[in-house]
């Protein structure tokens, strides 16, 4: 199914329900929205930093410790 169609249909349904659902609707179109502008922010902030000579110390740092160091395995 298209989106257009499937944003008619929902308009359809939209306007047969009593204005409480109807805003119960609108709150959660806004809810996924801002999920989307927060998941789109965060992925723009992961390229950009990916991309930045900033961080590039935590790639060449040499492991200090190792698996000799523990005192206690979980299994």
């Amino acid at each position: 199914m298209s989106k257009d169609l499937l944003i008619k249909k929902t308009v359809d349904h939209l306007a047969r329900l009593p204005e409480t659902e109807v805003k119960q609707v609108s709150e959660f179109a806004e809810f996924l929205l801002r999920k989307l502008d927060d998941r789109l922010l965060n992925e723009g902030i992961e390229q950009f930093i990916s991309g930045s000579s900033g961080y590039k110390f935590l790639q060449d740092e040499e492991d200090i410790y190792t698996v000799n160091d523990l005192r206690e395995r979980y299994k």
